[in-house]
């Protein structure tokens, strides 16, 4: 696993919190909710393909 993915990963939890935190200051609960969705998203995004990965992986030691 490329220790790059985990920089980008954390680098958009950090965006995210801090649009989260200023949204929610200037009373904008739904943009923040739809800025985290969105992240998570985006995150998952990147994240499909090392799980695909990984289920095959796990398909091989097993034999399944």
């Amino acid at each position: 696993m490329e220790i790059n993915i985990v920089f980008q990963i954390a680098a958009v939890g950090i965006l995210v919190a801090v649009l989260n935190q200023v949204l929610i200051r200037a009373g904008r609960e739904e943009q923040a909710m739809m800025t985290t969705l969105a992240g998570l998203v985006v995150v998952l995004y990147w994240v499909v393909e090392y799980i695909n990965t990984l289920f095959e992986t796990v398909q091989t030691l097993f034999q399944l």
